[in-house]
């Protein structure tokens, strides 16, 4: 019997969670391997895209400007990152990516890249077009329910309910 579209729904976003979780395993155990903490991995992340300012790791990782500050000191002491002067602008420092520490998170995310090119091989122009259309509208939509979670007071934990 061929599932519903709801069936199918259901079980892409079971799919997705198992997927996202199986990807926060991986990346806990490349910090272990790297010996980073998870902010400061998430920091490396961002920082393959290219040199970033204190101010701007500090927005993409939702860090204050004294933990950012902490951050980095700690992935330059561990040879990952270095700051650098822009040049158009001396006063202006960024933080990039050390060809050794580039070439560390390489080593472990980089098998994973290379199969996961090889796992889009038998896609078309058009899905893998649609595929991306897809990711991006999820990217978003997480984005924009993460900035809403950022505005909410956490709450204490709900007392456990009195037996009977």
């Amino acid at each position: 019997m061929t599932p519903t579209r709801q069936a199918l729904v259901a079980e892409l976003g079971t799919a997705m969670q198992a997927y996202q979780r199986s990807n926060a395993e991986l990346d806990d155990e490349v910090g272990r391997l790297l010996d980073v903490n998870p902010a400061d991995l998430r920091c490396l992340d961002w920082l393959t895209g290219g040199r970033m300012s204190a101010g701007e790791l500090s927005r993409a990782t939702g860090l204050s400007s004294a933990a950012t500050t902490s951050m980095i000191d700690r992935l330059e002491r561990k040879g990952f990152v270095r700051r650098v002067r822009e040049a158009d602008d001396r006063r202006q420092v960024l933080v990039e990516m050390t060809e050794d520490g580039s070439a560390r998170v390489w080593r472990l995310y980089g098998p994973l890249v290379e199969e996961g090119a090889r796992l889009l091989e038998r896609f078309t122009r058009s899905e893998l077009e649609n595929m991306l259309d897809l990711v991006k509208k999820m990217q978003v939509l997480a984005v924009d329910h993460r900035d809403a979670l950022r505005g909410i007071v956490p709450s204490a934990p709900a007392s456990p309910r009195p037996s009977t």
